[in-house]
């Protein structure tokens, strides 16, 4: 078949029916998955602060992403015109966390896979997928950093916490340090021996030492 010949025949306007049941099956299960990742999402998050919005968002883009492929496979010139209202798209959104990315694509490829009616590799992928973020997402490593932000009132009172540190902590590294009249502030990147902390207090109650907060580290550093 030349290009003549499919401008000359109806090839561009050939359309292959979506039954009702294939599309209320397909975004249920869009559903389902959704619902799935947003469950997995939940239980593997590990930033400062957890946006229900991001995990219901996840939900809609695996309905949403079905529907678009239901569409598209539906008819051809649709899908070129679809190519080319979604080849100008643009996103602003800044993503914080590096996980977000792997929930975002999941939530895409689970909808393409579901609406090209791969329903057991779309159920499959996903189920083995959430228990591999399970199981590593949630696995706790002390060699995890930490940030200690520390004020003391001088050098002396420095060289104190640091040989503290020293003794409480596998190791610590100065990242940023501020010094005015009377005042000393340190940020300092720790990594503990073990999951106590309770060297803070200790830290805190030290003289010289105004005050001591414990934060965790989750690898972008603002100095």
């Amino acid at each position: 078949m030349t290009f003549s010949d499919i401008f000359k025949s109806s090839f561009l306007e050939n359309v292959t029916a979506v039954t009702p049941f294939d599309m209320v099956v397909g975004l249920l299960l869009a559903f389902c998955v959704g619902l799935f990742i947003f469950f997995i999402y939940k239980k593997t998050y590990a930033g400062v602060m957890y946006s229900s919005g991001f995990g219901v968002t996840l939900i809609a883009l695996t309905m949403i992403t079905t529907l678009v492929i239901l569409a598209v496979t539906s008819n051809v010139v649709l899908s070129l015109g679809m190519v080319g209202a979604l080849s100008i798209v643009r996103f602003r959104t800044a993503i914080k966390e590096p996980m977000d990315i792997a929930f975002l694509f999941w939530a895409i490829a689970a909808g393409i896979v579901l609406a090209a009616g791969l329903i057991p590799l779309a159920v499959f992928g996903s189920v083995l997928i959430g228990v591999v973020l399970l199981i590593f997402a949630n696995h706790k490593d002390m060699s995890n950093p930490y940030i200690l932000v520390l004020r003391v009132d001088g050098h002396e009172s420095e060289q104190k916490a640091d040989a503290f540190l020293n003794a409480h902590t596998k190791k610590h590294v100065v990242k940023s340090k501020s010094a005015q009249k009377g005042e000393v502030e340190l940020n300092l990147e720790i990594r503990l021996k073990n999951d106590n902390t309770d060297f803070v207090n200790e830290l805190s109650e030290m003289t010289g030492v105004q005050s001591a907060v414990l934060v965790s580290y989750n690898g972008d550093y603002m100095g």
